[in-house]
C-alpha cells in the first residue's frame, strides 16, 4: 500500500476499516478533554465497556446466593473456568482440550516446568533468547537452580549476531543442534518483550523435537497479537497473560496450553484439587487422578472475578476474529512504520526501528530507538497524550492495537512526534 502522511488520507482507511467500531467498546484514557493516543496495549490493554457488567453479574449473584453461587449463579462458579475454553483456545490455534485458564502467568510458566523440565543425567541443558523477559529469566535460573545446576552452565542464551537487534532464527536452531542430547527443553518468548520480534515457532519446536527436548513457549506478548497455531506447530505447552492484548485488567487470570499428545501421559506435576477427576473431586480421597488435558494441570478453583473480566473480552474478540484482527494489525503496523520513517527522516535519520521490518517477524509492536533523545523524547510524548512505554536502556515501544486503535491515532502520533523532535 502507498501510506500518505495526512489526516484525509488516515480517516480515509478509518472509514473502510471493517472493524471500525470495535474501538467503541473500549474505553480510551483522556487528555485535554480527547482521547489519548493508547500505543500501549502491549502492557495493559484497555478496558471493555462491558467488562464492569460482567463483574457486577458475578458480585450480584455472590450477595443473592453466597456459597450457592457456585451452582445456583447465572454463570456457575464450580466450571466457570470451562466457559472460557472455547475462545481461550481459538486465540492460540488449539482445541478445547489443549487449553485452561488458571493463575498468573509466570505461576503457570513454573508448574508446566515441572512437567517438561525433568533434566537427567546429560540431558539438563535449557535454550533462550537473550535478553528475554526478567520474569522469565528467573523462573529459568530457579527452575535449573532447584534441579542442582548452575545456570550459567545450564541455560544456552542465544543473542542476535553483533551490530543487529533481532536472532535469528538459523542461529537458535543451531543453537538447537550444537547442545543435541544434552538438551532437555527450550524455552523462548513467542514475540520478543523488548524487540517486538516474533520468533518461528513451529520451526524452532521442529527443531527441538529433532533433538529429543520439549518446546515451550511464554505468549505473553503474542496471545491476542498474532496468530497462532499451537496445536498444529506441535508445540509441548504455553502460557500467556490477558492483561496485555487480551484486555483483561492489571494482574488477571492467565492461560496455559499442553498438546493433546500429553493429554493422557503420566508426566508427573505438582497437583492441586481442581485438576483432579471431576466427576469425583467433592469425594475428597486420596490418590490424584489428573483431569485429560490441560484441565489436568489445574490446582485451586475458578478465581470467577477476574474470570469474568477475561470472558468478556475473549467474547469481543471471538466477535472480531484473530485472521480479520492480524489483517488490520499489519495495515496499521505498516502505516506507523512509514509515519516514523517519514518523521525520522525529516530529522536526520534520528529514529532507529529495532523491530523486524518482514511483516511476517512482528506484531503490531513497534519499538524506536531516538539516537540523541533518549527519555526526554519519550516524556515529550506523554505530555502531549501519547500514552507508549519507556523501556532501559533506550526503547520507546509503541503498539496499534487493532481493536480499539486506528489510522488518525497513528497519523496524530506521528505529528506529535515531529513536533517533539522540533522543540
Amino acid at each position: 500500500m502507498n501510506y500518505e502522511n495526512t489526516l484525509a488520507f488516515a480517516q480515509q482507511l478509518d472509514a473502510a476499516d471493517p472493524l471500525k467500531e470495535f474501538r467503541q467498546q473500549f474505553l480510551i484514557p483522556q487528555h485535554d478533554g480527547r482521547d489519548t493516543v493508547y500505543f500501549t496495549g502491549n502492557s495493559l490493554g484497555l478496558q471493555p465497556r462491558t467488562t464492569r457488567d460482567a463483574i457486577l453479574q458475578e458480585l450480584d449473584d455472590w450477595a443473592k446466593f453466597g456459597v450457592e453461587g457456585h451452582f445456583e449463579a447465572r454463570n456457575p462458579w464450580f466450571s466457570y473456568h470451562e466457559l472460557l475454553t472455547e475462545n481461550a483456545a481459538a486465540l492460540v490455534g488449539a482445541k478445547p482440550i489443549e487449553v485452561v485458564v488458571m493463575n498468573q502467568l509466570t505461576s503457570n510458566l513454573h508448574f508446566l516446568m515441572a512437567s517438561f523440565y525433568r533434566p537427567r543425567g546429560l540431558r539438563y541443558k535449557i535454550v533462550c533468547e537473550q535478553k528475554a523477559f526478567p520474569s522469565d529469566q528467573y523462573a529459568l535460573e530457579t527452575q535449573v537452580k532447584w534441579h542442582g545446576y548452575e545456570p550459567e552452565e545450564a541455560i544456552i542464551e542465544v543473542a542476535p549476531r553483533a551490530g543487529e537487534h533481532t536472532i535469528r532464527t538459523e542461529d537458535v536452531i543451531a543453537a538447537i543442534e550444537n547442545a543435541g542430547d544434552s538438551l532437555a527443553l527450550v524455552m523462548i518468548g513467542g514475540v520478543n518483550y523488548y524487540s517486538g520480534q516474533l520468533f518461528d515457532m513451529a520451526a524452532i519446536t521442529a527443531a527441538a523435537h529433532r533433538v529429543g527436548a520439549f518446546a515451550g513457549w511464554d505468549l505473553a506478548h503474542a496471545a491476542g497479537n498474532v496468530q497462532l497455531k499451537l496445536h498444529e506447530w506441535n508445540v509441548d505447552f504455553a502460557a500467556w497473560c490477558s492483561y496485555k492484548y487480551l484486555n483483561s485488567g492489571p494482574g488477571s487470570v492467565a492461560g496455559a496450553f499442553v498438546h493433546e499428545r500429553h493429554a493422557h501421559s503420566n508426566l508427573p506435576r505438582l497437583a492441586g484439587w481442581w485438576g483432579h477427576d471431576k466427576t469425583v473431586r467433592f469425594k475428597m480421597e486420596k490418590g490424584f487422578v489428573p483431569i485429560p488435558g490441560a484441565e489436568g494441570w489445574q490446582l485451586s478453583n475458578a478465581p470467577v472475578l477476574s474470570m469474568a473480566a477475561h470472558k468478556a473480552s475473549l467474547e469481543i474478540f471471538a466477535r472480531a476474529g484473530m485472521p480479520a484482527l492480524c489483517a488490520k494489525s499489519e495495515k496499521l503496523t505498516g502505516y506507523l512504520e512509514f509515519i516514523i520513517d517519514t518523521v525520522s527522516a525529516a530529522h536526520g535519520n534520528c529514529l532507529e526501528i529495532i523491530t523486524p521490518r518482514n511483516k511476517a517477524e512482528r506484531g503490531c509492536q513497534l519499538s524506536i530507538v531516538a539516537h540523541g533523545y533518549g527519555r526526554k523524547l519519550f516524556d515529550a510524548l506523554t505530555a502531549k497524550g501519547v500514552i507508549a512505554d519507556w523501556r532501559e536502556p533506550n526503547v520507546i515501544r509503541t503498539a496499534p492495537v487493532p481493536l480499539y486503535n486506528s489510522f488518525e491515532d497513528v497519523w496524530r502520533f506521528g505529528s506529535v512526534l515531529n513536533g517533539a523532535l522540533e522543540r
